[in-house]
């Protein structure tokens, strides 16, 4: 495995950084006719993991994972026809290593719309959009379409969205999460193409309203998200009902400008406690919050310097469900990326961070930052681990975690490598809870190499 990580980081060192022209784009090649657009990008990457801080799962994994997208719009004189396909492949995992649909999902449509804008009058515009669909709205806390992963998130409804000349925006949707099939393993590791599930036993709906431009530049947000799921032949769900309201303001980022953000969630409904059939349905009292605060430095460098909190809250004795879901959003802005490390997300933690990043200036942009973690609940599992001690004897510190990526443009526009690592220091939980898979230290490292076509 660590043969194969350092030919795979070699290839990013050492490929080719000197300037040149991108070659032909996809666009280039079809000549025309100036309505119809076609773009794609294919992305490699290989991941290595030691110390497995997951449970059940193998102490050591790697895989190699291929993701490719080629996009399509014809433009309708108004009227916008999308089209996107995606094919996510994976290898190299072996029995008890992570492999499922969240890597592989071939020869998908995850988009199929059309979308169009509608005139109000008075500066404000109505955009609509109706089919497959990825989305990606307000903190993507909630919604999202995870970029990181291998295979994405895709939906199918309708989204609408509404803009005014003062500031004001909303966006509504009504959509069906889709279910990657197929998602036994067997079809898995043999890559076999199965369209995605959409039916109403899963329903998303809600929406955002913000407005911009408030005292001293601050975005004031608030939203609804609801969720209704139930089972169906052949799976049994948790049955959620689950209703998610959010509130948020945002001062951005700007050079020489102390920024910040404040979101707090709070989660009510129904669950069922787990996933058997005879489990008792419960209810729901969960919240979320994350407070960050930061300073972006002069200059072209484009350095920014922040403290970030994030909690979310565990299961606790005592008849309700506590844990928070974060249902469909993305995890990789706040806490750490998903891929085969996949272990920090947003429940059951407590989270102190200091992030320094760069943006994207002399083709280069990345962050590094670190964050010990303790456990909300001594007695629920922690974030999305897996790992778990009902007594709460196994304490609530979870361990130090510094994170890494730097990407870097190769070839403008073209060509870019990416390093991504994971160091995670794992704390007195970690080691000692009953169901850990080992105690050493987790090291997670991923080279990736996009071609943007």
């Amino acid at each position: 495995m660590k043969t194969r990580l350092i030919i795979a980081a070699s290839v990013v060192v050492l490929a080719p950084a000197q300037a040149m022209a991108a070659p032909p784009t996809l666009q280039d090649s079809i000549g025309g006719p100036e309505w119809v657009t076609l773009s794609g990008s294919s992305r490699l990457r290989y991941e290595a993991l030691e110390g497995q801080p997951r449970a059940v799962l193998n102490a050591t994994d790697e895989q190699l994972a291929i993701r490719t997208i080629i996009t399509a719009q014809a433009d309708l004189q108004g009227i916008k026809v999308n089209a996107e396909l995606h094919d996510s492949r994976a290898w190299l995992t072996k029995p008890g290593g992570v492999v499922s649909a969240n890597e592989v999902n071939t020869f998908e449509l995850v988009q199929a719309n059309i979308a169009g804008d509608v005139s109000l009058g008075g500066g404000a515009k109505l955009s609509l959009q109706l089919g497959r669909m990825t989305l990606g709205l307000g903190s993507r806390r909630l919604v999202a379409a995870d970029d990181y992963r291998n295979a994405t998130n895709g939906y199918t409804g309708l989204r609408s969205d509404l803009r005014t000349k003062n500031g004001l925006a909303a966006t509504m949707i009504y959509v069906l999460p889709h279910i990657r099939l197929p998602d036994d393993l067997p079809s898995i590791k043999a890559q076999q193409p199965q369209w995605d599930r959409e039916s109403f036993d899963l329903q998303l709906w809600g929406g955002l309203v913000s407005h911009t431009g408030l005292v001293r530049q601050l975005t004031l947000e608030v939203g609804y998200f609801g969720v209704l799921e139930r089972d169906w032949p052949g799976r049994v769900t948790r049955q959620r009902d689950l209703d998610s309201f959010s509130a948020r303001l945002i001062r951005d980022p700007r050079p020489g400008k102390v920024d910040f953000e404040l979101e707090g969630i709070y989660q009510s409904g129904t669950v069922r406690a787990s996933g058997s059939t005879s489990a008792a349905i419960l209810p729901v009292r969960a919240w979320f919050m994350h407070a960050d605060a930061g300073y972006s430095f002069s200059g072209p460098a484009k350095v920014r310097l922040s403290l970030e909190y994030d909690r979310a809250s565990g299961d606790e004795p005592g008849g309700k469900f506590g844990r928070f879901d974060t249902l469909f959003g993305m995890r990789g802005a706040d806490l750490a990326q998903s891929g085969i490390y996949n272990a920090i997300g947003r429940a059951n933690i407590s989270a102190v961070g200091v992030r320094l990043e760069k943006g994207l200036a002399n083709r280069w942009e990345g962050y590094l930052t670190y964050k010990p973690m303790w456990l909300a609940s001594r007695t629920d599992s922690f974030s999305t681990t897996g790992v778990r001690d009902l007594t709460g004897s196994a304490g609530n510190f979870a361990g130090h975690q510094v994170e890494m990526q730097l990407r870097y443009w190769l070839v403008p526009k073209f060509l870019r490598g990416q390093l991504s690592a994971v160091n995670l220091s794992k704390g007195r939980f970690l080691r000692t809870a009953p169901n850990v898979v080992t105690g050493a230290d987790t090291r997670y490292v991923a080279t990736t190499i996009s071609v943007h076509f």
